[in-house]
């Protein structure tokens, strides 16, 4: 027998036609509210039987009305770097605050600072999103000092087992292994992997787990000396390439573990006089809006941002509310462009062969 679902006020709020944050306001007394709008949402409660949790009730009188946007990326000599990726978040996640009727802190932060204490000690806001690439999920420690004044914590990254908070992610896994397999069908069977696979950078560790997985099935030997660490940028991405080649790495594609990192290789590529992808076929991971512009386009793996943000929001204000909220895993959709058409461009050159 199924145990009956419980009714939240975002139920009351969708079956009133307001936001779940009005909901709070009217069922509290707030005068904010209208008159008229009280009297819908106290009907929709009553048609659902919804009770107020006075304990609840009174936690959020104490509230802010405000969610923090912690931003993780390493200081770069521009300060004004971002990834393109987690700019189309950032978009996102405004949006959706706005529909539940918060305001939004964005703060960028470095992982080494102890970027915990302002908060727990200000409660500048009643939740918090922690966004960027890094091993912030292990410093538990951090985490849990937060959780233990009642600070309410999402992320975006990789979905793991006992994670110390709730974590909203794509599927870097098969994201990887398909990026893998569609290279090995180009006929590449050397592809060299750019991104750090170690557990400092979980997504990226996601995706060359996908990607050995790829070679493994189609038995294809895993080289390590094909393996070189990246971080997300295309200055990286050039490192990358030079360490490869400068070892004497002989590969015939590259999967990147982020688009960023896939442009600087192309680029480092193109100042050997390599052709890509006639001699090196490669694909990155993010779809950023100038994947589709480098020369040439380039394949990569497509995250939905749009809901991403909506998720992560979702979730933070669910937790406020001391509802239930687990952690969401988002499917992911290869975008095939000329950079990794290895095949095809081979063809080309030798028309009379394959």
């Amino acid at each position: 027998m199924h145990s009956k679902k419980r009714i939240t006020s975002f139920d009351i709020a969708e079956l009133a036609g307001v936001s779940q944050a009005t909901v709070s306001r009217a069922l509290r007394g707030d005068p904010s509210v209208s008159e008229e709008t009280r009297r819908r949402v106290e009907s929709a409660a009553a048609s659902l039987n919804y009770t107020v949790d006075k304990n609840a009730s009174n936690l959020r009188g104490r509230l802010t009305g405000t969610l923090a946007l912690l931003f993780f990326e390493d200081p770069t000599p521009d300060d004004s770097h971002i990834n393109p990726f987690f700019l189309s978040m950032l978009g996102s996640i405004t949006h959706a605050c706005a529909r539940h009727g918060y305001d939004l802190l964005i703060s960028f932060q470095e992982l080494a600072r102890d970027w915990h204490a302002d908060f727990a000690e200000s409660k500048k806001a009643d939740g918090i999103i922690l966004l960027g690439y890094g091993d912030y999920l292990t410093q538990t420690s951090r985490l849990e000092k937060l959780r233990a004044r009642g600070t309410r914590l999402v992320s975006w990254g990789a979905v793991l087992p006992d994670q110390p908070c709730i974590t909203i992610g794509c599927d870097n896994f098969s994201g990887g292994r398909s990026v893998t397999e569609h290279l090995l069908d180009q006929g590449c069977r050397r592809i060299a992997f750019l991104g750090d696979a170690s557990r400092h950078f979980p997504e990226f560790q996601e995706r060359y787990r996908g990607h050995v997985q790829a070679l493994r099935t189609r038995n294809v030997p895993v080289d390590d000396a094909l393996q070189a660490d990246a971080e997300s940028s295309q200055q990286s991405g050039r490192r990358a390439v030079e360490a490869l080649l400068e070892r004497g790495a002989a590969f015939d594609a590259i999967f990147a573990a982020s688009d960023l990192i896939a442009i600087g290789a192309i680029g480092a590529l193109s100042e050997r006089g390599i052709d890509v992808p006639f001699e090196v076929a490669v694909a990155g991971y993010d779809d950023i809006p100038m994947a589709s512009f480098v020369n040439p386009p380039l394949t990569t793996v497509q995250q939905d941002t749009r809901r991403a943000g909506e998720l992560l929001v979702d979730s933070l204000v669910r937790l406020i509310h001391n509802e239930p909220v687990t952690s969401k895993m988002l499917p992911m959709k290869l975008i095939v462009r000329r950079s990794s058409l290895w095949q095809e461009a081979t063809r080309a050159e030798h028309p009379g062969q394959g």
